[in-house]
């Protein structure tokens, strides 16, 4: 059965985009087919994440306007065989989209590929209604440990089950073990339950994932936590039992605190005076 899935945030900059690209990858790891619609009308970015960018020629305006097909506008990732692409219009704005034209669309798509999988714009403005009036079947809501950003992420919960649309499952980005140690950031479970929503997944700060982001590469190419992370959830999507790792709830042993190592500075408040 193909599955839309609605991959957001309430504030930008918590890795959403990225994620998208990498989860896709994971999908198709696992066998299935895979098409990414990159749905930030007038800042697109996937094109980029997966090496497409000199490669667009119509996008997902110019089939919502019916000036081209469908199979016109849809390329493949060279770096991940499969993986579909669905290019943002990098001109228009956000009111060019109209919702039930996204609708077909994303109905044509579900019936060529198993997963849909749709990147938001971020916030909660015109762009990211119009896609949750558009018929997605599942929203994945992805949130950093910060306040501000679990604020927001709860604001777009609430519109998001105002249209009477399933509760929303959330992924946390960027999560420190050291500091969740410490207890100076807040772990997975926590977030999940202050927004009393599903958790679907943690993943760890990992420099692979900004280094992978310079290379114009995906982390999914690359042995590190982040994939495996990324991994899992594609398993639990799938209707797997993956057991979470409650990042940093427990102190790691002598001998891995040894081969990770790293300083961890204080932070002191600059004397006024």
């Amino acid at each position: 059965m193909s599955v839309s899935l609605y991959i957001t945030s309430g504030k930008g900059g918590v890795g959403k985009s990225t994620l998208t690209a990498n989860l896709g990858a994971a999908l198709i790891a696992r066998g299935c087919s895979v098409v990414i619609i990159d749905a930030d009308i007038g800042l697109r970015s996937m094109d980029a994440l997966l090496g497409l960018e000199n490669e667009v020629v119509y996008d997902l305006i110019d089939v919502a306007k019916k000036d081209c097909s469908l199979s016109q506008a849809l390329l493949v990732s060279h770096r991940v065989p499969g993986l579909n692409l669905l290019p943002a219009s990098q001109f228009a704005r956000a009111r060019d989209l109209e919702k039930n034209r996204l609708k077909k669309i994303i109905g044509e798509l579900k019936q060529k590929f198993d997963y849909v999988l749709i990147d938001s714009p971020a916030g909660i403005e015109r762009g990211f209604r119009t896609v949750l009036n558009a018929g997605i079947d599942e929203s994945l809501l992805i949130v950093t440990p910060d306040d501000i950003c679990i604020r927001d992420a709860e604001r777009a919960a609430q519109v998001i089950e105002h249209k009477e649309l399933p509760r929303p499952r959330i992924i946390v980005n960027r999560l420190d073990p050291d500091l969740i140690f410490r207890k100076e950031m807040l772990p997975a479970r926590v977030i999940a339950d202050t927004l009393d929503l599903p958790l679907l997944g943690e993943i760890p700060e990992d420099p692979a994932v900004y280094r992978s982001v310079l290379r114009h590469t995906l982390f999914m190419q690359y042995d590190c936590s982040a994939r495996r992370a990324v991994l899992r959830i594609a398993g639990r999507l799938q209707g797997e039992i993956v057991p979470l790792p409650e990042i940093g709830l427990e102190r790691p042993s002598l001998w891995k605190r040894l081969l990770t190592h790293r300083n961890l500075k204080e932070v002191t408040p600059i004397d006024s005076h």
